[in-house]
């Protein structure tokens, strides 16, 4: 069974940054897919970013595109979201997800719904 453990949330003013990190238990890490997604208040999880471990193709979600960047250690089992320039709309429970595909970072992220694991959020707070 694959556990995932997000790291690093808390309260941050608005410019500032943050970083995330999803600890993993996966065993064939170049395996596999690995993504951040989002909750905001009242919204739909929205996928955020996502990278392909085998060859580190990633994707962004348009409105974190230029402020977020995804990086996995494969050494580690960890995939980060470094955080920079946060708004208050980044706000929400972010969750890590990672599935055993080999697939353009993109297409695993518009697949959310087929995910096999999940780990538990963590909070991130976004002061103006």
């Amino acid at each position: 069974e694959v556990q995932l453990q997000a790291f690093g949330g808390g309260l941050v003013q608005a410019g500032g940054s943050l970083t995330l990190a999803c600890v993993t238990s996966i065993f064939s890490f170049d395996d596999y897919a690995i993504g951040w997604f989002r909750r905001a208040p009242g919204k739909d999880r929205e996928e955020i970013s996502c990278i392909s471990s085998r060859d580190a193709n990633v994707y962004y979600n348009d409105a974190v595109k230029g402020r977020f960047t995804i990086s996995s250690d494969t050494g580690e089992k960890t995939v980060y979201l470094q955080m920079n320039n946060v708004k208050p709309e980044d706000t929400g429970v972010y969750y890590c997800a990672a599935k055993a595909v080999i697939i353009r970072a993109g297409a695993f992220c518009r697949s959310a719904n087929l995910i096999h694991y999940w780990g538990k959020g963590t909070q991130v707070t976004v002061s103006s």
